[in-house]
């Protein structure tokens, strides 16, 4: 997977290892697949629910002291909630762009492997290889998006930082560090031992 690592990008890893996070979250997505005359089956994409489509909307509207935290935990300030505001909706920004993308590369792709004749085993490998790698990016910035646009509508809504499992705080040391946590540290290590 060829991704540049940027210094925003390195940022973000540095977040996800400190939040203890693989990314987490149930996305519920519908796919649109489309076939074309020769029977083939062309990208898929998926549909999803826009964001800001919380109760609220805005960062302006969301009451720092109705966000949880956990005990010893300092309470939430409007500037760390417009903060968390700001880099979720960087966040959709920066998906929507990567996925656009990844759909004119995989287009590119599917485009030019019907000029395969005469490619030799390796050739034709390569071609695979690049369209499934294509695939895959597409496929994980998608389910990124989703998890984005939920955490966004979860904090302009009702229900951001309350684990979904046990119900107690997500903390905010773990949401300013992965703003998309649906877990607490706690019953985040208990899933991934399942």
């Amino acid at each position: 997977m060829a991704e540049k690592a940027t210094g925003a990008t390195a940022t973000k890893r540095a977040r996800k290892a400190v939040a203890g996070d693989s990314g987490e979250g149930t996305v519920n997505t519908r796919h649109k697949t489309s076939t074309t005359t020769a029977g083939r089956v062309a990208a898929t994409s998926r549909t999803h629910t826009p964001a800001g489509t919380g109760a609220r909307g805005g960062a302006e509207s969301v009451d720092p002291a109705e966000l949880p935290v956990r005990p010893g935990e300092d309470p939430w300030t409007a500037a760390e909630v417009a903060e968390l505001h700001g880099e979720l909706d960087g966040e959709l920004v920066r998906l929507r762009a990567e996925i656009e993308a990844a759909e004119a590369a995989i287009t590119g792709l599917m485009r030019d492997s019907n000029d395969g004749a005469g490619d030799d085993q390796v050739d034709a490998g390569t071609k695979n290889i690049n369209r499934e790698s294509e695939l895959a990016l597409a496929n994980n910035a998608r389910d990124s998006l989703a998890q984005t646009e939920r955490a966004l509508a979860r904090l302009e809504g009702v229900g951001f930082g309350v684990c979904e499992s046990c119900g107690q705080a997500v903390g905010k040391a773990r949401l300013q560090a992965f703003p998309r946590a649906t877990l607490c540290v706690q019953c985040k290590a208990k899933q991934e031992r399942r």
